[in-house]
């Protein structure tokens, strides 16, 4: 039966697209996502967040698929709280990265996503955490953040906005690391050629799937790789310009239900 179904993976950005901005899932939503997983569909959530910020999230939704995490470098079985792959950043090609982003515009705010299932998240002076109150250690020494092996980094600067801090930093640095924007404040240095796109088709060859199968939700910049990989691409009527312009097709918004619109209709 599921050779019949429109895709067999749906796969499905959290912050801003599954998830409300209470960072629940309405029962719409979870009676549409069971309802084709039921048919013979497979969901897999992909996100910016590393498995520390992932998980509690997963557990709440009693989701036990595979979760692609941190951008594609964390590959997540939440069913079995075991991490599967992951991909840390070269911290001395992220350090000259800094160095040369630092030259073009000042200092910069930074924070830092240590690897592992408990890694932590550093918090440099300045930096405002953007996704909630979600766990973070503030450092006062900014050395702390290269003492151990990272998933990425985040950058903020004091004048310039999200999607000018990134341009700059792909201007500058594009050559020695991946830069994406994940959301609002959320500017990251990830190990080049990394993006959701490797991580989703990693998750994908695991279930025997293809790009071919696979129909993907987003609403940010982050999200364009993905879309870019996958037969069909769905933007969150919320989502930024950059990802409705290489969109498929746009739906209703994350607090209306926006994924499960699309499920009811491609799944009638």
């Amino acid at each position: 039966m599921s050779a019949e179904l429109p895709y067999r993976l749906i796969a499905t950005d959290l912050d801003g697209t599954l998830l409300r901005s209470d960072d629940t899932v309405s029962e719409r939503t979870r009676a549409a996502l069971r309802r084709v997983t039921a048919l013979g569909a497979s969901h897999i959530i992909v996100t910016g967040r590393a498995v520390p910020w992932t998980k509690h999230i997963l557990d709440s939704l009693d989701y036990k698929g595979l979760a692609v995490c941190a951008q594609g470098a964390q590959v997540y079985h939440a069913g079995e709280h075991r991490l599967l792959t992951s991909v840390t950043l070269d911290r001395q090609l992220a350090g000259l990265a800094l160095a040369k982003i630092e030259a073009e515009v000042g200092p910069l705010y930074l924070a830092a996503s240590r690897d592992g299932m408990d890694g932590d998240v550093l918090v440099g002076p300045g930096y405002r955490i953007q996704e909630g109150p979600l766990p973070a250690i503030p450092i006062t020494d900014a050395a702390e953040l290269w003492a151990a092996p990272l998933n990425k980094l985040y950058l903020q600067h004091p004048g310039l906005g999200d999607d000018g801090l990134a341009e700059v930093a792909r201007a500058v640095a594009g050559d020695l690391v991946g830069v994406t924007m994940a959301g609002p404040g959320i500017v990251e240095l990830l190990p080049l050629g990394l993006s959701k796109a490797t991580g989703l088709s990693l998750a994908a060859r695991r279930l025997g799937m293809k790009a071919a199968d696979t129909i993907a939700f987003g609403d940010m910049p982050n999200d364009i790789p993905m879309f870019g990989w996958a037969a069909h691409g769905v933007a969150m009527a919320n989502a930024h310009p950059a990802l409705k312009a290489v969109a498929d097709e746009v739906t209703t918004s994350n607090e209306e239900d926006g994924i499960a619109d699309v499920l009811d209709r491609l799944y009638a």
